[in-house]
C-alpha cells in the first residue's frame, strides 16, 4: 500500500470569508427602484426632447430629436434587454399611459443617432472634487460568433469577433469615471492616456495588474505626478538609470526582494484593484457580455451607456457588508 509523507499533504482549504449586508432594507428597496421607469426618465426631458440647437440648414432632413431624448430612448432599451423596434414601441405605450402627446424616434433613427452620441457617465456628485484614486481592467465583449457550447461540440463554424472595454473606476464609489473600447488587438496598457484624459479632477493612486507595467505607462502617470500601484513583473530587475518614471517600479522591485510579493501588495493596498474586476462582473451580469450594434462608433455610445446605468444603480443603491467570524 503507498502512503503519502505527511510533510506532503496540503492543508485542508479553508472556507471563503462570510459577509452580511447590514443595511439590508435600504438596499432592498434601492434594489426595487432600479426597474422604476421615473429613475431612467428624468424630469426635465420633456422639455428638451426636442432638438432646439440653431444649425445652418443642410440638405435633407433635419434632426427632431434633441440627444438627451436619444440617449434616453437608448439607455431605456439596454435597461429592459429590449431591441431597437420594441424600445420603440415601449416608449410610445409610456408617453400614451402618461396622456404625454410626444413623437417618439423610430427605431431607424435610434440607430442612426446612435452614431458617436457623446454620454455623460452621470458619476455622482459625491465622488466629485478633490482627488481621486482610481482602478483600472478590461474585458472582451462579443460582437458575433457561436456559443460556446457549440463550438465545443460541433467545432467553429466561423470566427468569433471581440471588442475589448476598458475602465477606470473610482476605488472609492466604485462608479466608472472612464471608458473606452477598442478592438481586441489593443494591449491594455495603450489604453492608460485616454482614461486619464477623461478624469476630470485630480488622480492620486493609479493601480492596475502587471499588464500596465510597461514604460509608456509609467511615463504618463509620472508626468501627471500619479503614484503609480502596479506589480512589476516577477523578472524584473532594477533600471541601472536612477529616477525619472521608473524610480516607483525600481522601489517596488527592491521592496519586494526584501518582503516578498504578497507583503508588498498588503502594505500598497494593491488589494483595491479587486474593484476593478467588481466593475467589469457587474457590467457582464447587469449589461450582458455582448454587444448588440455591429459598428465601431455605435459600440462605443452602447459600452457608454452600459456603464452610466451600473453608476446611477449605485447612487441609488449600494450594499453596506461587515465581515463575520
Amino acid at each position: 500500500m503507498i502512503t503519502t509523507p505527511l510533510s506532503n499533504l496540503k492543508p485542508y482549504p479553508l472556507g471563503k470569508d462570510k459577509y452580511k449586508v447590514k443595511n439590508w432594507p435600504s438596499y432592498n428597496e434601492g434594489l426595487k427602484n432600479r426597474g422604476s421607469l421615473t429613475v431612467w426618465i428624468e424630469g426635465g426631458v420633456a422639455e428638451g426632447w426636442k432638438h432646439t440647437q440653431q444649425e445652418k440648414a443642410k440638405r435633407g432632413g433635419q434632426r427632431s430629436y434633441s440627444n438627451l431624448a436619444i440617449e434616453t430612448c437608448l439607455m431605456l432599451r439596454k435597461v429592459y434587454s429590449l431591441p431597437l423596434r420594441q424600445t420603440e414601441g415601449f416608449i410610445k405605450s409610456i408617453f400614451k399611459l402618461a396622456g404625454i402627446i410626444m413623437p417618439v424616434p423610430d427605431y431607424t433613427t435610434l440607430c442612426r443617432r446612435g452614431n458617436g452620441l457623446k454620454v455623460n457617465l452621470s458619476v455622482s456628485a459625491g465622488s466629485k472634487g478633490g482627488v481621486t484614486d482610481i482602478v483600472v481592467d478590461s474585458t472582451g465583449l462579443k460582437v458575433y460568433g457561436e456559443g460556446e457550447w457549440k463550438v465545443r461540440k460541433h467545432g467553429a463554424g466561423r470566427h468569433r469577433t471581440w471588442m475589448e472595454l476598458h475602465i477606470a473606476a473610482n476605488s472609492d464609489t466604485q462608479q466608472i469615471e472612464a471608458v473606452t473600447l477598442t478592438t481586441n488587438a489593443v494591449t491594455d496598457a495603450t489604453e492608460v492616456e485616454a482614461l486619464l484624459s477623461q478624469m476630470d479632477r485630480p488622480v492620486r493612486n493609479f493601480y492596475g495588474d502587471g499588464a500596465y507595467d510597461k514604460d509608456k505607462v509609467r511615463k504618463a502617470l509620472c508626468k501627471k505626478g500619479i503614484r503609480q500601484i502596479i506589480p512589476p513583473q516577477r523578472n524584473a530587475v532594477p533600471d541601472k538609470r536612477k529616477g525619472g518614471h521608473r524610480a516607483e517600479r525600481d522601489a517596488a522591485i527592491g521592496s519586494i526582494n526584501e518582503q516578498g510579493r504578497e507583503a508588498w501588495k498588503k502594505q500598497q493596498g494593491y488589494h483595491q484593484r479587486s474593484k476593478a474586476e467588481t466593475a467589469m462582473f457587474r457590467y457582464k451580469t447587469i449589461i450582458g457580455g455582448n454587444l448588440s450594434a455591429r459598428k465601431t462608433e455605435h459600440q462605443k455610445a452602447e459600452v457608454e451607456i452600459g456603464c452610466k446605468i451600473l453608476n446611477i444603480m449605485l447612487q441609488l443603491t449600494k450594499p453596506q457588508s461587515v465581515k463575520v467570524a
